[in-house]
């Protein structure tokens, strides 16, 4: 009973992201940038619709007191990312929330969410390391 509740919440609550995100892309809100190919720009509507109440926009699990039950999933393989949206779709990998999740998801869906998680560049900052002085 209280993984039914769970879910039903957790599906209010993308339904409602999903809505605010639709909104602000019909001009109110930030826009995806126009330079973008077609693909990242579905992908990256769709991840903020669907995938960022838990994921982030930008791959960094954020929500839920950034658990570490949620996965970073920032520059993670194309090709891992579509294999396991697909496992979770056809229900080979159990999981409650993401076979909901990756359910609402069409293949081509699937396809734009991993482009656009798989583009996402990580800067490592090492404060050890002593840089010389910028040029003036």
């Amino acid at each position: 009973m209280k993984k039914i509740i769970f879910l039903s919440i957790l599906l209010s609550f993308i339904t409602a992201k999903a809505e605010d995100a639709i909104k602000s892309e019909s001009g109110t809100g930030a826009s995806v940038r126009s330079n973008l190919s077609a693909e990242l720009q579905n992908g990256k509507k769709k991840a903020k619709a669907i995938c960022s109440a838990c994921h982030g926009i930008d791959g960094q699990a954020a929500s839920g007191g950034n658990s570490v039950i949620i996965p970073n999933i920032t520059a993670q393989h194309k090709d891992y990312l579509i294999a396991r949206l697909k496992a979770y779709k056809a229900g080979k990998i159990q999981h409650d929330q993401m076979t909901i999740i990756a359910g609402m998801l069409s293949e081509q869906d699937i396809e734009n969410v991993a482009e656009w998680y798989s583009r996402i560049k990580i800067r490592i900052f090492d404060p050890n390391l002593v840089l010389s002085k910028p040029s003036q």
